[in-house]
Order: structure tokens, then sequence, then C-alpha cells
């Protein structure tokens, strides 16, 4: 890959694990918290390998969109999963170096903020209050959901005075953690002990809870979930509860918005996205089109 004589500057894209859950997992098996699912699925069907990225061309019309001074890096980790894979296409599209770095979910919005990371990317929801701070390139709709065990005696969740006087499990600094929290009084002031938020930062902590009955319920991603049940007995999807766009955050005002949108949309047009969700098999959260920082989705 060639290497620009301008000024070079970082493209980073942080990945957390905890909102993408399953659709976040490590590769390398090495206890890294960047293991959804991987560690509570152990032993369960693997995880799919299909190379969806490699054929993706060079996008022209998108790389005229990139802003000066991006750099051409090296991968400096070796993770797999859906967004991973929505990573690295649009970075061969945009015939860019990719550098991904973990954090934590809740640390990587602040970190775009002071400039320390320009892409995140894990399952980031595109909310009105976030929107007001963060500026967004969608990829795919997904949201907010929930799981239970088996004999847990919840069979759907539409409204959160359902879940009074339980024990429900979400990821630190989610818009799960948010609307359950925001909430929370709907029990209080129906006369009912109010349910108990448990946030973690580690997703193989979060669904060892829910297995060894710490917890009751999960609240997550929607394709998070069903991924999550599917490879971990005992445990069922109990139903979608509020769609959300998701997409790539940038800090607010980015330059690099309309070249990731453009590399989105070219991926749509070339066949290589519905590879992607077809290998993940999320493809009925597949969009139409790419969009900057579109309105929050209404039920």
């Amino acid at each position: 890959m060639r290497t620009p004589t301008r000024a070079r500057k970082r493209l980073f894209l942080p990945f957390a694990l905890i909102a993408s859950a399953a659709l976040l997992l490590t590769a390398c098996g090495s206890g890294d918290p960047a293991s959804d699912v991987a560690g509570a699925a152990a032993g369960s069907d693997p995880v799919p390998t299909t190379d969806v990225v490699s054929g993706v061309r060079r996008n022209a019309d998108a790389v005229r969109l990139l802003p000066p001074g991006t750099t051409y890096l090296s991968d400096g980790r070796t993770l797999t999963g859906q967004d991973v894979d929505f990573a690295h296409a649009v970075a061969k599209a945009l015939d860019v170096g990719l550098k991904t770095e973990q954090a934590s979910f809740e640390a990587i919005l602040p970190a775009l903020d002071s400039g320390k990371y320009d892409v995140g990317a894990s399952n980031f929801g595109v909310t009105e209050e976030r929107r007001r701070t963060i500026d967004f390139v969608t990829y795919i709709n997904d949201g907010q959901g929930f799981a239970a065990r088996e004999e847990s005696g919840l069979s759907e969740v539409t409204d959160l005075r359902q879940l009074c006087g339980r024990k429900v499990a979400t990821g630190a600094g989610t818009t799960f953690e948010a609307t359950l929290e925001e909430s929370r009084h709907l029990c209080t002031d129906a006369g009912d002990t109010a349910y108990t938020v448990q946030t973690y930062s580690e997703p193989g902590a979060l669904w060892s809870s829910l297995q060894q009955g710490r917890s009751d319920v999960v609240m997550s991603t929607i394709n998070g979930l069903r991924y999550a049940v599917a490879h971990q007995q005992g445990l069922e999807f109990l139903n979608e509860f509020h769609r959300l766009d998701v997409g790539f955050a940038l800090k607010k005002g980015s330059a690099l918005a309309p070249a990731l949108r453009a590399a989105v949309n070219g991926l749509i047009a070339d066949g290589t996205y519905a590879r992607i969700l077809k290998k993940w098999g999320t493809t009925e959260s597949a969009i139409a089109k790419s969009e900057i920082s579109p309105p929050e989705l209404r039920d």
C-alpha cells in the first residue's frame, strides 16, 4: 500500500466490545476483554471466518472525499466480527491503512472528542442525545433487546415495568444503561420494587452473571443477543425493544464523514455489504443507504 508524501495523520478505529456483544470477538483466544461471547460460548459453533473483505476495490469517488493527512498504517490487532469486517472493508475502499485499538465502550466517545481516535466502531446506536456531540455514518440497523435464561418466566419485554424487582445486566456507558436508569422510576411510581441495573465493562462477565443466576435478564444489541443465545445453552432471546440505526462514530464536524458514507454506499452497491451481513446472519438489519447523523428512529 502506498505511503503519501503529505504529513500523515493516524486513522484509529478503536473497538469496544460490550455494545457489539457477539459481533465483536477476539480471534486470538488470549483472554482479552475483546472476547464477548467467545469466552461464554467456548466449545460451541465456530465463529465464521469467510473472507468477505479482501475483494473490495478502491473506491476513487470516496477517496477523493478524504481530508488531507489521512495515514496509511498497518492493522495493529487481530479481531473478528461484523463491525471489524465493515471497518476493514471501508478502509480498503478508501485505500487507507487501518490501525485498530481496543478500548472500553464508555471511553471511546470522549476520546473521539479529544482527538485520540478518529473513528469509533462498536455498534454505536444513533440517538438524539449523542447526535448533539458526535457525528455518525450509518451502516446497519440494530437496536435494543432482551435475553434471559429459559426458566426466567419472561417471554417478552414491551414495558420496562415488567422488569420491576429483577436484576438487569447491561454494558457500562451504553444506551441500554441510559434507558434503564432513566426509566427505573416507573417501578416505584407504580408502587413496585425498582429493578437493579448491573453494569459490566467486560462482556464475558456479563454473560457469566446471567448464566450463573446473579442477573435475571440482559439488555443489549438485538443482533448481539440473537448471536449469543444461539451459542449458549439455556438462554433465550426475548424480543426487540427499540430499533436504532448504528454507525461509525466521529468527532462532531469530522471531515471524514462524507468519505466514510461514500465508502459504505459503495459497498452496498457492489454487493460486499450483503456478503458481510450474510456471513454474520444479520441480513434483516440491512439499510438501503448510509447517512450522516440521521434523526433517531422512533417506534
